[in-house]
């Protein structure tokens, strides 16, 4: 099916707004495995009201408009889309409440060419609605498999830089619970993928996945603990590809090289399969 790059570029997605406070945040906390070791004492504030830090990556899915490349008539093979990159840039620390807006917006649109489909750049800004301060900028890329070949221009942004030739400066692990996936939904994305094993197994898949971006909180919580210290407020960005899909209950290994201060690049692992779950990662941090 050929796209109208016009159409896309014009779409007007609905603006969310969200109010939160710290269950929420200690939910999705649980649901990218914080608290797993109940002795772990930089992660346990992320799940302790009483002394707690926010999770960066819970931007992510806070004013989220939903699966809006299927709600809108936008004349997307929406069933053959997906989501192939992340990242975002924080500009200021979330607070443990707060009533936000998300304002999603399409950037940019690119031919692959025939039978190689199109990328959808979007972008997503959250707003503190408090005093109108910017609190990040969530940028996703959205491969769109059946829908090249319309006489777009190519993709004229650089692809992400791969990550060293050489062994990591560290390894950190990330751990999943088997329950992961079905505390992940309760914050964001309830597609039945994630938790019926019937619907996983008419994908391809032999059992319900977790959600993508579960793998990208679970491995940004590792790099805020690893390179931070376990402080979020230090976080200044993170980004990556993703390359296959972690099962709940893997434990995924997140190989690191330090590329200057303040930033380093980044390749999640699920070892014990030996997949490579997410690639050419970069995370910003205040050295």
């Amino acid at each position: 099916m050929a796209v109208d790059p016009d159409r896309l570029l014009a779409a007007e997605i609905p603006a969310v707004e969200q109010q939160y406070d710290w269950r929420q945040c200690v939910l999705y906390a649980l649901g990218i495995g914080a608290g797993l070791d109940p002795e772990d004492g930089l992660d346990l504030p992320f799940v302790d009201e009483t002394r707690l830090k926010v999770a960066p990556t819970f931007a992510n899915v806070l004013a989220d408009p939903g699966f809006w490349m299927r709600d809108l008539p936008l004349g997307l093979d929406w069933l053959r889309t997906v989501h192939g990159e992340q990242s975002m840039r924080v500009h200021r620390p979330l607070a443990g409440r707060a009533s936000v807006r998300g304002v999603t917006r399409i950037v940019d649109v690119a031919d692959k060419g025939r039978d190689k489909g199109a990328l959808i750049y979007a972008e997503r800004e959250l707003i503190d609605l408090a005093d109108g301060a910017p609190l990040a900028t969530l940028s996703q890329t959205v491969f769109c498999r059946g829908d090249g070949c319309f006489g777009g221009k190519p993709s004229a942004r650089p692809p992400p830089p791969p990550v060293p030739a050489r062994a990591p400066d560290a390894s950190v692990h990330a751990r999943t619970s088997p329950q992961s996936a079905l505390i992940y939904r309760l914050s964001a994305d309830l597609n039945p993928l994630h938790i019926d094993p019937a619907v996983a197994r008419q994908a391809g898949f032999p059992r319900p996945i977790l959600h993508g971006m579960a793998s990208f909180g679970a491995v940004g919580q590792a790099l805020v603990k690893a390179c931070c210290g376990g402080e979020p407020a230090a976080v200044r960005g993170m980004g990556g590809r993703f390359s296959a899909p972690v099962f709940p209950g893997e434990t995924v290994r997140v190989d690191i090289w330090r590329a200057g201060p303040g930033r380093a690049a980044f390749q999640a692992r699920v070892a014990a399969r030996d997949v490579v779950v997410m690639d050419n990662g970069t995370f910003d941090y205040e050295a």
